[in-house]
């Protein structure tokens, strides 16, 4: 039997379409769709338990996944099929989870997975800026409770005009690139790079990927209609107790305001918080207790909530005693580490991130193997986040997704100052020592001060800040760089890093509807004056990169030669080229330009001398003499019919200089004119045309003796 399709067509208004499509595939799933986009297949479904789980969270999972197929390609390695994914589908299933996760109802505690799977690549098209309305879709097709339709786009802006979902060729040439998601009415989350933008065309761009949203929030409503909308599934709600928690607010929260306004430290807040909750428990017995089960602790967070946002809306003051304009104290440290190649401690009030250099050669490059994208990053940032940093013991389990998009966040914000023409491969390990408030901001920070440390020639510094917000819909508070406790107590999240004339990241996660642009942008210049703030403490620490790397760091020349010469620098087997590298104690890569078709030739290496050598082995084996022009060379070899000589600046570039060059006198011995070891200038004169050999000479350097005057010879008698 041939299944009834449903299909809905998104146009995006320059031709392209973005078809969403049900009813063929993957039907035991509780919804299933087909994103479609020139020859760029997404299957997305969706399964969520009827039962509830026993957690007081959301047991979400997103994944997205590229097959290796789906571009015609192997997975690369030795086991040839898919295994753990690639930072960058992690990077995608981060963007999909924070649109959707707050959009389920509260007390639906269901396990539920969201796969998102690319079937089918096209060159032209990047999947995943497709995979919000995949997973979006999927939930409205299914009975899952859900709040409203949401979808994600990608907006660049490209020579001036913004673009929706460009590819990866028009992405190059852009100014700004941004993932925004929406629902219809309000936006939710936004991630991007931009270079050195201002905080109004930013808002512009975002303002146009929401149009393009709604659009798209439109088009799965209607699909669900035609399919036939399911109705919402009924789950078992979470117990409520208003009388209980109107005397845990009644008991707790006066006392919650007045620790909070104290404006004491994380640790001592935290103990006097949890001596007013021992006090609550006290009011109950077991029996009570065991009745109310987790009631007491999560109204007891509730009152302690609504305080700590209160004293910030009512007196515009926070939990550690700021103003919502204040950042708190700063003291930075370069070359704290001796041995590495660059290293730097930005600290800010208790948070703190130790960042090491390692420079390179392109050899060291982090190379990026994904069905849909392959290439290699000659800068690339690793962010780690150890449990001690926020003072807990827990197992460590690998790299999370956290440390993943929290370490692209800070590489984003600090790509664009890498010049150019930067000769390294430059490693950025950003180490968390400690946390409450963004290490994200404070890695982009430590990061900078690093690379200048190590000698890396930014074109700019860049400063970072994270940003909350607090509203009753009435009031609201901006609130300069944000405590763990605010993160999780606000309304908005985001994060900023910047130059002195503009922003270079960003990452926001909006928890009210309906944020006004008038706000965000508001928010966006406090942030400004934060992130100069910070900024100037940077730079009264290291004003300018160090003009060269340290001594024990190594030392990179690039040279360029061409291709005909590669072979002769590589040697039989390599010999010639793994010889110098010992001989030399360097490191020696070489590439060729697609472009030019040049084999580009890179030295690494601490010493000097050494780099000297094999550069002058290089000259040697390039070395090609002019016609014309005089050449100093050394006799190396005496023969019969004349002298080996080798060009003083080129070692191992040999010439025969013959007998008949030496003098412009007749020469029966050699050694009449030369011997071992001695030093002349000879002239070149190319290729004979007879014999094909080099031609030098000796004689032509010197004054021709004059010829001889004969008498003339009898005249004969006739």
């Amino acid at each position: 039997m041939i299944p009834k399709v449903f299909r809905e067509v998104i146009d995006l208004g320059d031709g392209r379409e973005i078809a969403i499509e049900t009813g063929k595939l993957a039907k035991q799933a509780h919804g299933s769709v087909v994103v479609q986009m020139g020859k760029a297949m997404l299957l997305c479904t969706v399964v969520s338990n009827y039962k509830q789980s026993d957690v007081d969270f959301l047991p979400l999972t997103v994944d997205y996944r590229e097959k290796f197929a789906a571009a015609g390609r192997y997975p690369g390695g030795f086991f040839k099929r898919e295994a753990r994914p690639s930072d960058g589908e992690i990077l995608t299933m981060r963007l999909v989870d924070r649109v959707l996760r707050p959009l389920f109802p509260k007390d639906y505690h269901a396990e539920t997975q969201i796969m998102i799977q690319l079937m089918s690549h096209d060159d032209n098209v990047m999947p995943d800026a497709l995979a919000g309305l995949a997973a979006s879709t999927v939930i409205q097709l299914s009975d899952i409770p859900f709040e409203t339709p949401i979808s994600e786009v990608r907006v660049a802006r490209i020579n001036g005009e913004f673009v929706i979902n460009p590819n990866r060729t028009q992405l190059a040439a852009a100014d700004i690139d941004m993932m925004v998601g929406a629902s219809a009415d309000s936006v939710m989350m936004v991630e991007g790079e931009m270079d050195e933008c201002s905080e109004e065309e930013m808002a512009e761009a975002i303002k146009f990927a929401h149009e393009a949203i709604k659009v798209q929030c439109a088009a799965q409503v209607r699909l669900a209609e035609a399919f036939g909308k399911k109705e919402t599934r009924e789950y078992e709600p979470e117990i409520t107790n208003e009388e209980l928690e109107t005397k845990i607010h009644q008991a707790a929260y006066d006392k919650c305001y007045a620790i909070a306004k104290k404006g004491t430290s994380k640790v001592e807040r935290s103990n006097a918080f949890a001596e007013v909750k021992e006090e609550v428990i006290a009011m109950f017995s077991e029996e009570e207790l065991e009745e109310y089960g987790d009631l007491v602790g999560k109204y007891f967070n509730k009152a302690q909530k609504n305080a700590v946002r209160e004293l910030t809306l009512a007196e515009g003051l926070r939990l550690d005693g700021r103003k919502t304009t204040d950042i708190r104290p700063i003291w930075c440290e370069v070359d704290y580490l001796p041995s590495t190649h660059g290293s730097s401690i930005f600290t800010r009030g208790e948070t703190q991130a130790l960042a090491t250099v390692t420079l390179g050669t392109s050899r060291e490059a982090n190379q990026i193997d994904m069905p849909t994208h392959q290439g290699e990053e000659s800068f690339y940032l690793h962010y780690n986040f150890p449990p001690f940093s926020t003072g807990e013991a827990r197992p460590l389990r690998g790299t999370s997704r956290r440390e993943i998009g929290h370490g692209n966040l800070a590489q984003r914000a600090l790509k664009g100052m890498i010049p150019a023409d930067c000769p390294y491969t430059v490693r950025v390990v950003s180490e968390v020592l400690e946390s409450n408030g963004s290490s994200s901001m404070a890695t982009v920070c430590a990061g900078t001060m690093a690379m200048m440390d190590a000698g890396v020639q930014m074109k700019k510094p860049v400063s970072g800040i994270a940003m909350g917000l607090i509203s009753d819909g009435d009031r609201y508070a901006v609130l300069s760089d944000i405590l763990g406790d605010e993160d999780h107590l606000g309304d908005m999240d985001f994060k900023v890093t910047g130059t002195a004339d503009g922003i270079t990241a960003c990452q926001m996660d909006i928890k009210v509807k309906g944020l006004s642009y008038e706000i965000l942008v508001n928010a966006l210049k406090q942030a400004r004056d934060g992130r100069l703030h910070i900024l100037s403490k940077l730079t009264d620490t290291i004003a300018q990169p160090n003009t060269d790397v340290k001594a024990h760091a190594p030392k990179m020349v690039t040279r360029t030669i061409a291709n005909e010469y590669i072979g002769a620098l590589i040697g039989p087997g390599g010999k010639v080229i793994q010889e110098l590298q010992k001989e030399t104690d360097t490191t020696i890569v070489i590439n060729e330009d697609p472009v030019t078709e040049e084999g580009i030739v890179e030295i690494l290496g601490t010493n000097q001398e050494g780099i000297d050598a094999v550069l002058a082995k290089i000259d040697a084996i390039t070395f090609k003499p002019k016609v014309g022009s005089v050449y100093e060379v050394k006799v190396i070899k005496m023969l019969d019919f004349g002298a080996v000589v080798e060009y003083t600046e080129a070692p191992g570039n040999e010439v025969l200089l013959h007998v008949s060059e030496l003098a412009w006198e007749r020469t029966e011995n050699v050694s009449d004119v030369v011997n071992m070891g001695d030093v002349f200038d000879v002239k070149y004169f190319g290729r004979d045309p007879k014999t094909r050999k080099e031609k030098v000479s000796k004689k032509a350097l010197l004054p021709r003796p004059p010829r001889e005057n004969k008498k003339p010879a009898p005249k004969k008698e006739a």
